[in-house]
């Protein structure tokens, strides 16, 4: 707690499964090892000139599994590149939507690029007689899941004391998810909407008063012209998910399918809305297809946002969007950079937290819209563990701190305050399992679109300002189509199985 009142939350930044021998991991040990054998026997065999020559060509392997570029190993990179080129040789990375292409298309089945081709959206049973509930199946991960949108104010007007109660409710939220065994996944999505003012044109022309002051007309048309043409506003989505070996036997009991795995989603998602609704939220409406039809289409395309509004305003839009129009028309192989969408242009960044800790509230800066027309989105994946592989995580993270920080005792090396500090949070954090509390696995991620006919870099130097100073992003080079999906749309999609993610 900081001389002010405003509680500072650190230990965000390790990471999973860290190195332990000169911050490399098993593995890479092992590598470096092995690699060395032929090194020295060729040395032991007196033979020096052939001893240089793979001494050359080992070292070059060893650099490429050690030397982390970016976040990656240089072999990740170098994988990762040659895959990158396959795609686009072959032609596997360019996408054109059936309707597009003028293909027979069925409006119920989803069309859609990438990533989002592995998942399912079938649709669940009556929920609370709200209608019913579109589920996301992701069949690559094996997981089931339903989003919400959420009617939320915000907390850039909120005071120090209301931020920290709301962030002790998150924990608390986070801790009832890992006492449940159906859920343990929670993602919370938060992206700007540029308007262009069409929605309320419309409802201006439906309550315009004829006989209005000429006076209150002029300030109102110079009123729209200085303001309406920079406003902004913001969609808030929560998507909360259970893997399958989870819910397949509480399924059976329930019926079975797709149906009764809804089933047993309902009754976590009932319990999950006051919650929800005291972290802010004025409304938690769960969403159907056409709603999440509508969620991701305003995602690859944020001008369709006004047009779709506008049509539930007029009526025109009141049987919904089909699935099969929630993706792009047009996808073409994604450069490295950048991700390209019909006519626009996204970059996305993992936001990589401070080891000095941060405070509730301190993302927001990534979501402030500097010119208009330009959209920002920030997404949160938890994941939270349960008891059993918690006390694990936080035993071999005390053992591993401990190890390292007695070896160095023995050889008479003292303790750093890097050291220090790990070893006092692995004793914190096992004691905090041992009261009741548990592990969040969490990725977060970023993004900035704007049209392709402008300058998406200088959007994204922008970006990187404002998290300047507070959090570091790392540019999603050769994955940004995937880094589009876990940062713009809801659909949980975004937090990795293991290594890669954060504690």
């Amino acid at each position: 707690m900081s001389s002010n009142n405003v509680r500072i939350y650190r230990g965000l930044a390790r990471r999973e499964r860290a190195g332990w021998i000169m911050g490399l991991t098993p593995w890479q040990a092992l590598t470096c090892i092995l690699l060395a054998v032929p090194v020295l026997w060729t040395v032991s065999a007196g033979q020096f000139l052939d001893a240089l020559a793979l001494a050359t060509v080992c070292g070059v392997a060893a650099c490429l599994v050690v030397v982390p570029v970016r976040g990656r190993p240089a072999f990740r990179w170098l994988w990762h590149l040659v895959r990158y080129q396959a795609g686009i040789a072959t032609g596997w990375s360019r996408w054109q939507s059936r309707a597009a292409a003028g293909a027979p298309v069925d409006p119920g089945e989803p069309d859609l690029p990438g990533a989002l081709q592995r998942v399912n959206f079938p649709d669940g049973p009556v929920f609370k007689d709200r209608g019913r509930v579109c589920l996301i199946h992701d069949t690559g991960d094996g997981r089931w899941g339903a989003t919400a949108r959420l009617t939320h104010t915000g907390v850039g007007m909120l005071s120090d004391e209301q931020c920290e109660r709301l962030a002790s409710r998150l924990g608390n939220l986070l801790l009832s998810i890992g006492h449940r065994d159906v859920v343990d996944r929670m993602s919370l999505l938060v992206r700007t909407v540029p308007d262009d003012g069409t929605e309320y044109e419309v409802w201006r022309g439906r309550h315009e008063v004829t006989d209005a002051p000429p006076l209150a007309r002029r300030a109102a048309d110079e009123l729209d012209r200085t303001i309406g043409s920079v406003s902004v506003r913001h969609e808030v989505f929560v998507t909360l998910s259970g893997s399958e070996d989870a819910l397949r036997k509480p399924a059976a009991a329930a019926g079975g399918g797709a149906d009764g795995r809804a089933r047993v989603l309902y009754r976590v998602l009932d319990g999950l809305e006051d919650p929800l609704k005291a972290l802010g939220a004025e409304s938690v409406e769960w969403l159907s297809g056409a709603g999440l039809a509508e969620a991701m289409r305003t995602g690859f395309n944020p001008a369709s946002s006004a047009a779709l509004r506008t049509g539930h305003l007029t009526g025109d839009g009141t049987e919904g969007l089909p699935m099969a129009a929630a993706g792009p028309t047009e996808a073409p192989a994604p450069a490295w950079r950048r991700y390209d969408h019909d006519a626009y242009s996204t970059v996305s960044y993992s936001v990589l937290m401070p080891e000095a800790g941060t405070v509730f509230g301190s993302l927001s800066p990534l979501l402030a819209v500097k010119t208009a027309g330009e959209r920002r989105c920030l997404a949160l994946h938890y994941e939270v563990m349960d008891a059993r592989r918690a006390s694990r995580a936080v035993q071999n993270y005390r053992f591993r701190a401990g190890v390292l920080r007695d070896y160095k005792a023995t050889k008479g090396f003292s303790a750093s305050a890097s050291d220090e500090r790990e070893a006092g949070g692995a004793l914190a954090q096992e004691r905090a399992v041992a009261a009741g509390h548990s592990i969040v696995r969490y990725a977060a991620a970023a993004a900035v679109t704007v049209p392709a006919s402008w300058n998406v870099e200088d959007h994204a130097a922008r970006l990187e300002n404002d998290a300047s100073g507070r959090f570091r992003l790392l540019r999603l080079d050769l994955a940004q189509d995937s880094a589009f999906v876990a940062a713009c749309l809801p659909v949980g999609i975004g937090l990795p199985r293991s290594r890669s993610g954060l504690l």
